[in-house]
């Protein structure tokens, strides 16, 4: 199995539309304990989910400083 950039950004892009719908993290497609395959994609996927997620408590607490809260 080949691991590489474009697979790798897939997979992020794949968590963070995951988070967008609302998925939990355990919801993740890909095993943590599996081959080699799904180690990677377990890995990947879950950054992308967890980049996603911070990305959006930023944006929370930006409005919550900006709107005075």
């Amino acid at each position: 199995m080949e691991m590489d950039r474009q697979q790798y950004l897939a997979l992020l892009n794949e968590g963070k539309a995951a988070y967008q719908k609302r998925d939990p993290s355990d919801a993740c497609p890909y095993d943590r304990l599996g081959n080699a395959e799904q180690q990677f994609g377990y890995r990947y996927w879950l950054r992308g989910w967890q980049a996603a997620r911070l990305a959006a408590e930023a944006e929370q607490e930006a409005a919550a400083v900006t709107t005075g809260q």
